[in-house]
């Protein structure tokens, strides 16, 4: 193979990677577009019906104002993207499906915002940081004792020179605002492409999952040495990828406190020079956030791997080492073909699948047989009326209810004018037997009410109330006493209410 074919090939597979299909579709500008604006540090994973709605609403602006948008709705690109592995789907702890960017996306969202920036890349302070990474690794790789040494010497000297120049009181000269803007714009290189490294390791550890339950499932050996072997594989999980290799040398730099508080305060240092004034709010809060990127990229990873382990753990400790051997090579198959058939598989695909076993070949089986007993009517009711209690009468009944207010009203009346009543009790307790049930007493106090007479009483009597059964009762009521005013009041009230 020529150099050129070769080349070929190289760029060729780099073009079917993810990364760059994005950017080489023709709705490009708009899929980048729609992840910056609805993805960004501080929304790194998003609810998916609010997505699709989200998408929806930003095809309707642009559509509003004469722009050219896909014509599928929100959830089918969404399951589009997520097919062409630009967008991730996954259940959260609370159940909901969310969706976050993949590292192809990242890579590709990168690579737009530094192209859409006016600045050269080839700069002093980029040229300066990769002189002192080769330093620092070429010191590294050498074994030769003296050549370290050499170099320790020079720059304990170099700094010795510069405390003791300091120590003298030499002068300290504060980097200019092209030279802090400078540097400024080389970290925040840097700092961009973190979210995509964290999320290559993500990315991979899942997919170090996924082949190890592939591997399980297919899996031949007797069940206790893929016990030991899959056990040990989810213990050195991070340690099987080169991205998982990676991550583990830096997890002890993420790990230092002191290291992290160290950056902290230099990242509020380099803030507080007078170039970070042109810097606006959104630029500020994210280079001070960039402790928080690297902390929550290694508590996502750390959550992933946990999680990982978990599910395996559980998948394999929880395998049943007894159940028929016939019936676990079915199920393997079946788990194995459902793998392949998902990865080609749309959201709402089916295979019909029969529940019930089919019919038996009989054209007609009877269930039952004629059976003359069932034409037969039932036998006809007892006639029991002759045992029916006697009906009540209207006396009754009305024993029974509530208060009698005309016949009571009329008869205090009479009590009144007529009797020579005094108390509203003494009236009542002379009465007929029929206006004395003590459901009249609520009646008379009810009326007493309404034309107000219960305001001034002090004092109280005894009312002999005599139940429908004859049995007798004796209250305590506050004592009434009805003048001519009162009595006038009792006959307008009784006008009112006919």
């Amino acid at each position: 193979m020529s150099d050129i074919e070769g080349e070929l090939a190289r760029v060729r597979g780099a073009f079917d990677k993810p990364t760059l299909r994005l950017l080489d579709r023709k709705w490009a500008p708009f899929v980048l577009a729609v992840f910056k604006s609805s993805f960004s540090r501080d929304q790194q994973s998003i609810q998916a019906d609010r997505l699709h709605a989200q998408v929806d609403t930003y095809m309707d602006e642009l559509r509003a104002v004469g722009v050219d948008v896909p014509g599928f709705g929100g959830r089918a690109l969404c399951l589009q993207w997520m097919n062409d592995q630009w967008l991730y789907r996954a259940t959260a702890e609370n159940g909901e499906e969310q969706y976050s960017l993949t590292s192809h996306a990242l890579e590709a969202k990168s690579l737009v915002d530094s192209m859409s920036k006016d600045r050269a890349l080839i700069s002093e302070s980029r040229l300066a940081t990769i002189l002192s990474t080769v330093r620092k690794w070429a010191t590294e790789a050498n074994p030769d004792r003296e050549v370290r040494i050499r170099r320790l010497e020079e720059e304990i000297a170099e700094k010795t020179s510069e405390r003791e120049r300091l120590n003298a009181g030499g002068e300290i000269v504060a980097a200019s605002d092209d030279r802090m803007i400078d540097g400024y714009a080389n970290l925040i290189d840097l700092i961009a492409q973190l979210p995509s490294d964290f999320k290559r390791v993500e990315e991979s550890v899942e997919a170090m999952h996924r082949r190890i339950i592939s591997d399980f499932r297919e899996e031949e050996r007797p069940i206790g040495e893929v016990l030991d072997e899959y056990l040990a594989k989810t213990d050195t999980l991070m340690s099987g990828t080169a991205e998982g290799r990676a991550f583990g040398g830096a997890f002890t730099l993420l790990r230092d406190d002191a290291l992290m508080l160290d950056l902290k305060n230099d990242l509020e240092a380099i803030l507080e020079h007078p170039f970070a004034a042109g810097l606006t709010p959104g630029e500020q809060r994210e280079f001070r956030g960039t402790v928080l990127v690297l902390s929550q990229g290694l508590d996502r990873v750390l959550n992933r791997r946990r999680r990982a382990n978990a599910t395996l753990r559980e998948h394999i400790e929880n395998h049943d080492v007894v159940k028929d051997r016939e019936l676990e090579k079915l199920l393997r198959q079946i788990g194995k073909g459902l793998a392949t058939w998902m990865q080609t598989a749309g959201p709402r695909s089916a295979v019909p699948v029969k529940l019930m076993p089919d019919p038996p070949a009989v054209k007609h089986l009877r269930e039952r047989f004629y059976d003359p007993k069932s034409d037969t009517p039932p036998p006809p009711l007892d006639d029991v009326s002759g045992d029916a209690p006697a009906p009540l009468s209207l006396a009754d009944i009305r024993k029974q209810g509530g208060p009698l207010l005309d016949d009571m009203r009329q008869a205090v009346l009479d009590a009144f004018t007529v009797g020579g009543a005094v108390t509203v009790g003494g009236a009542f307790n002379h009465l007929e037997e029929g206006l004395r049930r003590p459901v009249e007493i609520l009646g008379l106090l009810d009326m007493a009410r309404e034309i107000g007479v219960l305001d001034q009483i002090t004092d109280t009597e005894s009312f002999q109330a005599i139940r429908p059964d004859d049995t007798r009762r004796t209250f305590t009521v506050p004592r009434i006493t009805l003048n001519e005013d009162d009595t006038a009041s009792l006959v307008d009230l009784k006008d009112r209410t006919s």
